[in-house]
């Protein structure tokens, strides 16, 4: 079993600090769900353990199996078992899903090791079955023109060939109609349990009714201030933050 630990962690863009004080343990097949208002450091917590370059980690540690991974570089991250679905997908004109993805997936070999071209493409429309991806997109540029449904599955795919050991999910479901959604999720839920543990970064409840978190974290103000399980979710959704606000300002 894999463990992903955050330790208090403080991240800032600039001189302005955004987390403070973050802490959560992550197991395999654990999904945990993070909520909470705009500007409450979300997205920045988890570009942050992904390691982009535009966010400053001024304190804190984030371990993998005990072992930090502040000192590493992001495709280091990635090959120690890390993956970051973004919010806003890039395109990638130019090149294509198929070599993209098997360029991926190479770079996770050991030194030495080919890939075996028949296994992957096998394994690669399996995944793009699961998915309900069009075969015909292999030949596509990564997310080049896609729709905003489109981008989100071919994040999925990538996190099914990757086989990280966490996934970290930024608001995966931020333009998705209700169809894209669905498949999205039945992807994910998929691929959940077993060895792979999942952070999902969500504003609302909609995704979680497809995809059912083990745990759900309210963050405000750059740390977790309330975690629950689904029910907090249906709370959040029906009564909004402001109940939250009012319980800190009590405490």
């Amino acid at each position: 079993m894999s463990q992903l630990e955050i330790k208090d962690l403080h991240v800032s863009i600039g001189e302005k600090a955004i987390v403070k004080g973050f802490s959560l343990t992550i197991n395999s097949g654990e999904v945990h769900a993070i909520m909470g208002p705009n500007g409450t450091g979300k997205s920045t917590l988890s570009k942050a353990i992904a390691g982009h370059p535009d966010y400053t980690i001024t304190g804190g540690d984030v371990l993998l199996d005990g072992r930090s991974i502040l000192a590493m570089q992001p495709d280091e991250r990635a090959r120690a078992g890390l993956f970051l679905a973004f919010q806003y997908p890039s395109e990638i004109p130019g090149v294509t899903i198929a070599n993209f993805l098997r360029a991926a997936v190479q770079a996770r070999m050991a030194e030495g090791e080919e890939l075996d071209a028949t296994g992957y493409y096998k394994r690669l429309y399996s995944k793009m079955d699961l998915l309900k991806i069009d075969r015909k997109f292999t030949s596509r540029a990564v997310n080049d023109g896609f729709s905003g449904g489109e981008k989100k599955r071919c994040e999925i795919l990538q996190m099914a060939m990757l086989e990280p050991k966490f996934a970290l999910m930024d608001e995966t479901d931020s333009g998705l109609d209700i169809d894209a959604l669905r498949i999205v999720a039945e992807g994910v839920n998929a691929m959940r349990g077993g060895t792979l543990g999942i952070l999902m970064i969500t504003h609302y409840q909609r995704l979680l009714d497809y995809i059912v978190p083990d745990h759900v974290h309210v963050m405000w103000d750059g740390r977790i201030v309330k975690s629950g399980d689904k029910s907090l979710a249906l709370e959040l959704e029906a009564k909004g933050y402001d109940w939250v606000k009012q319980e800190l300002a009590k405490a």
